[in-house]
């Protein structure tokens, strides 16, 4: 049964008992990263201090596993990536776990996303395979936003038909995606994970991975407690994970859904709460 965090939150400057907290997971944009996708200036003196202690950071993520290995090359080894929102988990470069699509439901994902994107809306598909991420659409606005979170992109004529297993198709819509996007993709909802994972992203999964499952089957295999875990986040595809932890956190800029999930709330993203909060809950040094 999934833990029921507190309803009372609790920011990150006031006093939280000290915690046995073996394992720290962090969503990635509009969490860590601040609006300008800058990770915040003292973290990688607070991953020494957490591999000192022995904690496992784990960031989870919609972006892709080669990016968030580059973002954290300086500390990466040992690290576990939950990547692709939870459908290809990493560690050292050897998969401890994935969650491939049915090429059947790829080919009628991107189907239903060139019908939208021919009736006029400002859409676009990136098929997201474990090797790279795939696309169609060239134009440099779109390509812009792909590249920002898929150091491993190619373009090509058809994405349905790359050699790759595909973890999930992510769309990228120019407008606000919960309005727009989301809706015209509600058919699939009834067999697969339709996830609004920003403002202008939704992302369709299997059914069976999400971050929180990933987040679940980490702590099993390294025999970690709800209680010994803290995990931070913002948005929708955040809010399994929620549930995964007793420490956790919902940035201040999250989303009201996530807020009302978490059992307590950070400052944030652009002020530094998930160091904040790790420095407090943990009693690390500045």
């Amino acid at each position: 049964m999934p833990y029921s965090p507190s309803p009372l939150p609790a920011t990150a400057d006031t006093a939280i008992a000290p915690a046995g907290i073996r394992l720290v997971v962090t969503d990635m944009d509009g969490t860590l990263l601040d609006d300008d996708k800058r990770a915040p200036a003292g973290l990688w003196r607070v991953l020494e201090q957490l591999r000192e202690r022995g904690v496992l950071f784990t960031p989870a993520s919609g972006r892709q596993y080669a990016t968030l290995a580059r973002e954290f090359a300086p500390a990466a080894q040992g690290m576990v990536f939950i990547a692709e929102n939870g459908t290809y988990v990493v560690r050292d470069g050897a998969e401890i776990s994935s969650d491939p699509l049915d090429p059947a439901v790829v080919a009628d994902v991107v189907a239903a996303v060139r019908k939208l994107s021919a009736s006029g809306v400002d859409v676009g598909a990136v098929v997201c395979g474990k090797k790279s991420a795939y696309v169609e659409r060239t134009d440099p606005a779109f390509l812009t936003e792909v590249r920002r979170y898929y150091v491993e992109n190619r373009i090509v004529d058809d994405v349905t038909a790359v050699d790759d297993d595909i973890l999930k198709v992510a769309l990228y819509d120019f407008g606000p995606a919960e309005r727009t996007t989301a809706p015209a993709l509600a058919a699939f909802a009834a067999t697969h994970q339709v996830v609004v994972s920003g403002e202008h992203w939704v992302d369709v999964m299997n059914r069976t991975a999400d971050k929180g499952t990933a987040v679940r089957r980490l702590q099993r295999e390294l025999g970690i407690t709800p209680a010994q875990t803290m995990v931070f986040g913002d948005y929708l595809n955040d809010l399994q994970m929620m549930d995964t932890a007793e420490w956790s956190f919902a940035m201040a800029n999250a989303h009201p859904e996530v807020i009302r999930r978490a059992g307590h709330l950070a400052p944030s993203n652009n002020e530094d709460g998930v160091l904040r909060t790790i420095r407090r809950v943990l009693g690390l040094p500045a």
